[in-house]
Parts: C-alpha cells; sequence; structure tokens
C-alpha cells in the first residue's frame, strides 16, 4: 500500500481486547487479503480463533500472553533493551516524536507497540521512518516472536514452575494465538520495507534518523551509539 493507514488497523491487533475487537480483527484482516496475502496466510489461525472465541476468553489470552507471566511484552524499549539504562533512553527519544506528531499514546507507554505503529502513520520524514522501521521495529517483532519457540516456551514454564509452585497458564489453551498476529505484522513491515538495508543489519541501535539531533558529533551513526555496548 502507498500510504501507511493499515498501520493503525494492524495497532489494534495489540490493543487490550473490548467489545469492537473482533470488528476491528475483521477489518484488518480484509485489508491484508487485499494487499498482502503472506500476511494474510499467516494471521488464518489467529483470525479462527478470535471469531470462534468470546471477549472474556480472548482478553485472558491477551493478558496472560502480554502482561501476567508474560511471554512476551509490548514495550519496545523493554524488548530490545530489558533493564539496560538505554531504555529509559530509548523510551524518551520516542516520546519526544510521539509529541512532535500529536499522536495519542493513551495510558500506555509511548513505546508500546500499537502507539509506535500508529507512529508509523504520522511520520513524514520518509529516510526516519525507513530506519525506525527496518533498524527498530522489525528486530524488535523478531525478539518477540522468537520468545514464543517451543523450547524457550518449556524452559520459560519451568522455571515459572520451580519459583511459583503453581503456574497461572499451565492449562491456559492458545496461550501462543498472538503469535499469529506478530508474524502477520512482521510479514507486512518487510514487505513494506523489503528495499532497505544498512551496512550493519545485525545492529540494534539505541535511537535513529531524527533521534541523533541531539548528539554530539562523535555519535552521528548507530554503529558508534553501538561502539561500546
Amino acid at each position: 500500500m502507498k500510504d501507511r493507514i493499515h498501520y493503525n488497523h494492524l495497532a489494534n491487533l495489540f490493543r487490550y481486547p473490548d467489545e469492537s475487537y473482533r470488528e476491528n480483527v475483521q477489518c484488518c484482516v480484509e485489508l491484508l487479503k487485499l494487499y498482502y496475502p503472506e500476511a494474510y496466510t499467516e494471521i488464518f489461525p489467529f483470525h479462527k480463533y478470535i471469531n470462534e472465541n468470546d471477549i472474556y476468553d480472548i482478553e485472558e489470552v491477551f493478558v496472560k500472553t502480554f502482561h501476567i507471566q508474560a511471554i512476551c511484552f509490548l514495550d519496545l524499549g523493554y524488548v530490545l533493551f530489558a533493564e539496560d539504562y538505554k531504555r529509559g533512553d530509548f523510551l524518551v527519544k520516542v516520546k519526544n516524536e510521539q509529541r512532535k506528531v500529536n499522536n495519542d499514546c493513551g495510558e500506555e507507554l509511548a513505546d508500546n507497540l500499537p502507539n509506535i505503529l500508529t507512529l508509523m502513520v504520522l511520520l513524514e520524514d520518509e529516510e526516519f521512518l525507513s530506519e525506525f522501521a527496518v533498524r527498530i521495529v522489525k528486530p524488535a517483532i523478531e525478539k518477540m516472536l522468537e520468545e514464543f519457540d517451543a523450547s524457550r516456551m518449556e524452559l520459560r514454564d519451568s522455571v515459572l514452575k520451580r519459583k511459583h509452585k503453581v503456574l497461572i497458564q499451565q492449562d491456559l489453551k492458545n496461550k501462543n494465538i498472538f503469535q499469529y498476529a506478530l508474524q502477520a505484522l512482521y510479514s507486512v513491515i518487510k514487505k513494506d520495507f523489503v528495499c532497505i538495508e544498512y551496512n550493519d543489519p545485525a545492529f540494534i541501535p539505541l535511537v535513529g534518523g531524527n533521534f541523533l539531533k541531539s548528539c554530539n558529533s562523535g555519535c552521528s551513526t548507530t554503529a558508534q551509539l553501538l561502539k561500546n555496548n
């Protein structure tokens, strides 16, 4: 798609489920069917689950995927940097970008995935958008998807059993259903930015593009930002 409005629809997949959630998912799926056939195929199990379950079950899966004993988190700063000090710096810079485009982040943090996706719709600097998408958003989604790997899930459950004695999620069905939504999002980003490459793709920058405005001349590239890591 030439415009980026589809990221608003994709953002709705990762908002806390309410009574409009099923309708929002349907709108997103119809859009993917028209413009992103690979992503449409990948989101099918998620769409099927949403259609076949009531909002309370969907809410439970959402909470136990992204909040309580979460499989992964929706705040990209935490996904990329965990408890490292860079997380706070990253959040400050993202807040500034959100403020510049007047993006309402509601009660969630500025780097929460839905807020990041709606920010991508509003960004006017195409060069910054490309770097932001390829070097921040895409690696973050890759990390999130890694957490749904079967071996990681088993290890995580084992640790929680030892730590808490009783595993809250143990009997929860479809606890990984949001993996399919994340995979569809990942496919969309790959297609939208397929021609964008960087010389150091393995690097996950602290910041990118316009985030570097406040740096001194000694930190003019993302590689330099990571030099001492």
